[in-house]
């Protein structure tokens, strides 16, 4: 299996419909829901993954499972029972996010300090959704160190998660590489639930290193799919061939126009270069184009630029 991650600001429901019509891709993730000291209305939860309004699933069939984050376990259950009432594929619970902002108010990571509450967040919202609705996690190996993972992993599954996403770095590690592969695999031998094992998958050799390590099937990417659309296909078999550069365009084309329809102008052409600026990782011609367009912030001069087409009426 090999799910898709969520990645606030870049990899949302609009990347989430271009990178699954490539293929490979069993199951995505939302950014996380952020929730506080109040029951939010239904519109916050579409707004968010608005594959909520059809069917659960992007437009090219794959589904979406919805993610909260907080630390109250009251509210987390109320919101969680709210979501479940829009039919999500299922429901997961943030764990991992490393952001300082979101560790300051009490949410993500700097929860795997609190192995307890953890537990009583995830049966709170195990026992608020009905029982076909999946529940999930995705926590990092630890806070400031890993010395708590199994505490913490094993407060999840004992509360009800019935899957664990584990991101191989601790929040101090932040995204600096490498990943600890091989730290996942004393998780996945202790619990009794599937272990997603997730962090600095970049190409198919490295899915095959992590799965080796971590002895996890089921892998999540999330920048190196941003990087190479492609990517899935790849892990999945050695014979695919390269997306190439000529097949992403359309895509990229596809993604500008979906931003253009839903987010504001000043932000339109900056969402675009952000993806161009991943790609450069992975295609020859993406640094070529972001070196020619990386100052055009008009997105019907951005479009003609790099697609050599106007914009629609």
């Amino acid at each position: 299996m090999i799910l898709l991650a969520p990645m606030e600001g870049l990899l949302d429901h609009m990347l989430r419909d271009v990178l699954t019509r490539v293929g490979g891709i069993d199951r995505c993730v939302s950014e996380f829901i952020r929730i506080t000291d109040m029951l939010l209305p239904k519109r916050v939860f579409t707004r968010i993954v608005p594959e909520l309004l059809a069917g659960g699933c992007t437009p090219a069939g794959v589904p979406v499972r919805a993610q909260l984050l907080g630390s109250d376990p009251v509210c987390m259950a109320e919101n969680a029972a709210r979501l479940a009432e829009l039919g999500p594929e299922g429901i997961d619970l943030n764990f991992g996010c490393p952001a300082k902002c979101v560790n300051l108010h009490r949410g993500g990571a700097v929860l795997l300090d609190e192995p307890e509450l953890i537990a009583r967040i995830v049966a709170a919202v195990r026992r608020a959704v009905p029982a076909h609705v999946p529940v999930s996690a995705k926590m990092r190996l630890g806070y400031l160190d890993d010395s708590r993972t199994l505490e913490c992993a094993h407060a999840m599954v004992g509360a009800g998660a019935g899957e664990l996403v584990i991101h191989a770095r601790t929040k101090a590690d932040g995204y600096k590489p490498p990943a600890y592969w091989d730290r996942i695999a004393a998780v996945r031998e202790a619990v009794a639930v599937p272990v997603v094992a997730n962090g600095e998958v970049w190409t198919a050799a490295d899915a095959r290193a992590c799965k080796a390590q971590s002895g996890c099937e089921a892998l999540m990417l999330g920048r190196g799919m941003v990087a190479d659309p492609g990517l899935a296909l790849a892990i999945r078999s050695l014979d695919a061939a390269p997306l190439a550069w000529a097949q992403l365009l359309p895509l990229m084309h596809d993604f500008f126009s979906i931003v253009r329809a839903h987010i504001a102008t000043r932000h339109q052409a900056g969402r675009l270069k952000q993806w161009l600026h991943y790609l450069r990782r992975r295609y020859p011609e993406a640094e070529e184009a972001y070196l020619r367009v990386r100052t055009i912030n008009a997105p019907d001069e951005l479009q003609l630029a790099l697609f050599g087409l106007p914009a629609l009426p």
